[in-house]
């Protein structure tokens, strides 16, 4: 036992010295008691002098430290592969009640010398149950999981039950090196023996195609022992066979072929695929001869239309950030080559506009919305015409500004890296003289060295039914090329320039009924949606019943209705098998009726399947890094004889110090207590007072 106080101990003894003299000078002058023995006296100064030394003592603070030796016995962890290719093999049915009959045998031989704990690994690390339905072996982290949380426990052993595959996350041989001095008995599950099988591998296309473009779909067969020969793979579009490819096997034992397929997107929405290699004799398992999958055709591209009266540097730059975007569709045009439409452009981008009545018509009738970049060579008179609240000085020349961001601007936010950029990029050549705008909001604006001007450089305005933004400056091919100087990349350039064109292009959703659910889900996924209704002041409110039909592939329909939460809706719908669904979801409020429509699909991604042999080598392995052992589920009995002759999993003895504050010590308040009223007790039983 120790003892500890933030005032140094030895000044008890003073203090103690001081508290007897003090109750010796208290009844030396008490007059009263000249007339009891002195004995009498010294039990009275006894018990006061006591009282107060400890009172003393408790406001020294004192800490009181005991240490316990304790004796942990080692964690023996059973960690079980609990996905679905461990069902692949001839003695699946057995599996399960052989492990169960395993981990009770490791208890109950065990239980006195280990902590022992069970724990499965598949997609998740959990110590649920033993079902074998996870669609991943993310065999690594079951390894990393026990390292972190048994990081400073006795871990004795791990048993590994496993086949030996896995399909995602690292090789779990790194993840148990972690795991310093652990051994890692392996028990392997299924055959070794590679079988005569053909499987799909992968399938790689694009999730999205467009409505009559063509698009590759493209196919990675694998074969073990089949032979030399040749095999038929063909594509369906539903049931319908669209495309076949012969694929020739040269080595016989172990074949991979990669097959591509160009395929025409004709029919619009969730277009479900299909891939199956023909079956042949003796193949060990067919279920993975065939794989299924969905491509979403979108009607068009978001088209764009860059104006220019010339060839412009500016012009190439904003080009090359709108053709990284798939879903755009980008033509540029010298206004003398231009037919003058706009119906079919989401935005239209005016470089060096001028008083063309064409194409400021087009723009008031078809509200599309305007990006326009005026140079250094605009006049005030083009500026009125086109109406941009812009009001540019008199007089000719040419102003070099660089930009800053403004504070104030709240139609879109821009990164911390697109501001640090800003500050850095070249000037841009901009009309001479004061620049004004009476409309909109300002992103950019001007600066001249480390003068904050207020003169805009890109401001936004208009309304929701035909906005427009307004570029004042030439020089953004250079903001480009230093952008790609500095970092290797035009990250931030590319960032202004879309944020740009999505603001200009997104209308703003003014439906009271919104729903809220991703196109595409898998199978394993509760498939959780969400609704937001909104009543004329665009408040969110959960008055009006929400309902929800889903409608399946067998054209079966079930009704759904949504939950209410504080301020939306929730429904979960949870697991659905692999398939495409159709939805209707309606509401009726204050006699108006919402009807929203919609596809999602779920999918199988399960690759388990693919396994007809386990891969013993990595459990051979795993247990020779660790000094382990590796066993085959036929003859446990090697385990326990191995554990037995361990001499390094061993309980382990440890200190451990508890700590204690004397103040915390009721019974020495109490005994103070008793001292100071026997005390009193005795000085009135005495005659004195």
């Amino acid at each position: 036992m120790h003892l500890f106080s933030y005032i140094s101990i030895w000044w008890l003894i003073p203090l103690v010295v001081v508290s007897i003299l003090v109750t010796v000078l208290y009844y030396k002058k008490q007059y009263q008691l000249t007339d009891i023995t002195a004995a009498k006296k010294l039990i009275l100064i006894v018990l006061r002098a006591f009282s107060i030394i400890l009172l003393v003592i408790l406001l020294f603070d004192i800490m009181i430290e005991r240490k316990e030796y304790k004796t942990e016995n080692p964690v023996f962890i059973a960690l079980i592969d609990n996905s679905t290719s461990m069902l692949n093999y001839e003695d699946s049915a057995n599996v399960k009640a052989d492990i169960e009959e395993l981990i009770g045998s490791l208890k109950k031989q065990y239980q006195d010398r280990f902590d022992f704990k069970t724990f499965f690994v598949g997609t998740d690390f959990t110590s649920d149950s033993l079902n074998f339905s996870a669609d991943e072996s993310n065999l690594d982290k079951g390894f990393e999981s026990i390292y972190s949380q048994y990081y400073s426990r006795n871990i004795g052993g791990i048993c590994f039950i496993s086949d030996g595959n896995f399909t995602t996350g690292k090789n779990p041989i790194y993840s148990a090196r972690k795991i310093s001095f652990t051994p890692v008995f392996s028990i392997g599950i299924g055959d070794t023996v590679v079988k005569k099988d053909q499987f799909i591998r992968s399938v790689s296309a694009n999730q999205i195609a467009f409505f009559k473009n063509s698009f590759p779909i493209e196919v990675a067969i694998e074969a073990t022992r089949m032979g030399k020969g040749e095999s038929r793979l063909t594509l369906f579009k539903g049931t319908k066979e669209i495309a076949s490819q012969q694929v020739n096997y040269t080595d016989g034992r172990s074949d991979f072929a990669q097959v591509t397929f160009m395929v025409d997107a004709d029919e619009i929405g969730f277009v479900e695929y299909s891939v199956r290699i023909e079956h042949k004799s003796n193949e060990v398992n067919y279920e993975n001869n065939t794989k299924r999958f969905y491509i979403e055709v979108v009607d068009s591209r978001l088209k764009i239309l860059i104006l220019s009266q010339a060839p412009h540097p500016d012009v190439a730059a904003l080009k090359s950030v709108f053709d990284q975007d798939e879903n755009s569709e980008v033509d540029v045009k010298i206004v003398s080559d231009w037919d003058g439409n706009l119906s079919d452009y989401a935005l239209l981008v005016w470089h060096q506009p001028n008083e063309n009545n064409k194409i400021i018509t087009q723009i008031n009738n078809t509200k599309t919305p305007v990006l326009y970049l005026l140079t250094s060579e605009i006049n005030s008179g083009v500026v009125n015409t086109l109406n941009l609240g812009l009001k540019l000085s008199t007089r000719r020349g040419v102003d070099e500004v660089q930009s800053y961001p403004s504070t104030g601007f709240q139609l879109f936010e821009i990164s911390d890296e697109l501001t640090v950029s800003l500050g850095q990029w070249p000037p841009l050549k901009v009309p001479f003289g004061k620049i004004e705008n009476s409309q909109g909001s300002a992103l950019l604006k001007q600066r001249i060295g480390g003068v904050k001007k207020e003169d805009p450089i890109l401001y936004f305005g208009g309304d929701m039914s035909k906005k427009f933004g307004v570029f004042i400056g030439e020089g953004l091919w250079r903001w480009k090329l230093t952008d790609y100087i500095k970092t290797s990349k035009t990250v931030s350039f590319n960032e202004l320039i879309q944020k740009t064109s999505q603001y200009l292009t997104v209308k703003k959703n003014t439906d009271p009924l919104r729903i809220i659910l991703p196109k595409r889900f898998n199978k394993k996924d509760d498939i959780i949606i969400n609704a937001e209704y909104y009543n004329a002041s665009l408040e969110r409110i959960t008055s009006p019943k929400i309902t929800f039909d889903l409608r399946n592939d067998e054209n079966d329909v079930i009704p759904y209705e949504f939950a209410k939460n504080t301020s939306d809706y929730f429904l979960n719908l949870g697991k659905l098998k692999p398939g495409k669904y159709n939805w209707t979801s309606a509401s009726n409020f204050e006699s108006k009726k919402t009807i929203k429509q919609g596809v999602f699909v779920v999918e199988d991604v399960s690759i388990e399947s693919l396994y007809s042999h386990a891969n013993h080598s990595l459990l051979r392995q795993l247990a020779t890094e660790t000094n382990g052992g590796f066993y085959t589920m036929g003859n446990p009995n090697r385990l326990f004889d191995d554990i037995d002759k361990r001499m390094d999993i061993v309980s382990i003895q440890y200190e451990e110090s508890n700590f204690n504050d004397l103040i915390d010590w009721k019974w020495i308040f109490v005994l103070a207590f008793l001292l100071l009223t026997t005390e009193w007790f005795l000085r009135r039983y005495w005659g004195s007072y």
